[in-house]
């Protein structure tokens, strides 16, 4: 039993419904590591719903229709948040409350905006697929929702991964969206993303006799030439513009103040175009041949930008094209596209669209909320982009 309800009152306006469950997810903690409560009061949720089979992995639920339709389409949507920064438990603002930032109230004037932790990325759309969940009981394809764990961490915890290793047979369908923040716009594929460390030795010595020893840290001014140096492009896959980035993002070494540092390891984050594989993409950086592979520790990078220093690697995850080509792709882009006039835009982040596109199962991603709030501290959302997301997708999937 859950300790936290969600529901809605059947005969409320949609634009009540939504800010209901909107507030009721809001209001459970539910940074990654901490999912468990979140996920045990949406599955009491979605086991109220008659048409739908409710499985759970982990905390990762599954909730599918069979109505015997001759397509299925997947909704799939994160429970996990960032780390709060001073911006949970969330709140309801009115017009004028200083909190609202100026774009959002230039773009919504007069309108009311949740704030804090998870707004955008990504509980706005999880209520907007609660809410379908339950009113969706005639659709003209049959459904699978995914309410997942741990997206926000290494993809080795990603609830998702581990649910279609575990349960392949769960994760079928023709189409899938991923509820990420988009505006309610379209944003095809997603760039990938690897993490690793280069490795700089050194040997250490007083640092008043520095001439016995060897500086790493002073090594590392050649790594940061080459990343100063690096010309991060912006790549076409099929129409759609992919800015790459390549970029330190932590740096430590040394044992002492007092002492030559013998060590020094920068973090870096290298995000790619979907026309690179990972393979490929890892080539550019390291050699194609360094055998740097997570878990197995140090290897010299034999070419690429990091040619002659140490690698390890610490998290990858594959790019996805675009997959705009399929017809039910096809059929919401052109219905987005007459409701707000946007036209499909490239995701700059990575998404689990790569993840089904390894599946074979074309994906997208749209989502309430602005992308570029995402993980910020005065995360907030409009409320009328709940109604926009539900819209949209009710009237494509009836």
């Amino acid at each position: 039993m859950s300790e936290y309800e969600i529901g809605f009152d059947a005969a409320a306006g949609k634009q009540e419904a939504l800010n209901t469950l909107m507030d009721q997810i809001m209001n459970v903690f539910s940074v990654s590591d901490e999912e468990g409560p979140l996920t045990d009061a949406v599955e009491a949720f979605l086991k109220q719903q008659p048409h739908l089979t409710v499985r759970r992995h982990g905390d990762t639920l599954v909730a599918s229709t069979a109505f015997g339709r001759e397509h299925r389409v997947i909704l799939a949507g994160h429970l996990d948040t960032v780390p709060v920064i001073d911006n949970f438990p969330p709140k309801w603002l009115e017009p004028g409350d200083p909190l609202i930032r100026e774009d959002v109230a230039a773009a919504h004037p007069g309108e009311r905006v949740i704030w804090g932790r998870g707004a955008t990325d990504m509980k706005g759309s999880d209520a907007v697929m609660l809410y379908l969940a339950a009113t969706l009981t005639d659709p003209k394809v049959d459904l699978t929702f995914v309410f997942y764990d741990h997206e926000e961490v290494a993809a080795e915890k990603n609830g998702l991964r581990k649910v279609v290793e575990a349960h392949p047979d769960w994760i079928t369908g023709d189409f899938a969206i991923i509820g990420e923040p988009t505006d309610c716009g379209i944003e095809g594929g997603c760039n990938g993303t690897m993490r690793f460390d280069v490795v700089l030795h050194g040997v250490a010595a007083h640092s008043a006799r520095a001439w016995m020893g060897h500086n790493a840290i002073h090594d590392a001014a050649e790594v940061l030439n080459r990343l100063n140096a690096y010309e991060n492009k912006c790549v076409e896959v099929d129409g759609l513009a992919y800015q790459e980035g390549l970029n330190a993002t932590l740096i430590s070494g040394g044992n002492g103040t007092n002492v030559i540092p013998d060590w020094c390891r920068i973090h870096v984050n290298y995000r790619f175009a979907p026309d690179k594989t990972l393979p490929e993409a890892k080539a550019l950086m390291m050699g194609a041949d360094a055998g740097a592979e997570l878990g197995n520790g140090e290897h010299k990078a034999t070419g690429g930008v990091f040619e002659g220093f140490g690698i390890e690697m610490k998290d990858e995850s594959p790019s996805a094209r675009p997959g705009l080509e399929s017809p039910l792709a096809a059929s919401l882009v052109k219905l987005v596209k007459e409701r707000t006039g946007r036209d499909p835009l490239a995701k700059l982040g990575w998404t689990d669209v790569a993840r089904f596109a390894i599946l074979g199962i074309p994906a997208v991603n749209l989502g309430a909320g602005s992308p570029l709030l995402a993980h910020k501290h005065d995360e907030q959302l409009p409320e009328s982009d709940l109604v926009l997301m539900a819209d949209l997708l009710e009237d494509w999937l009836r």
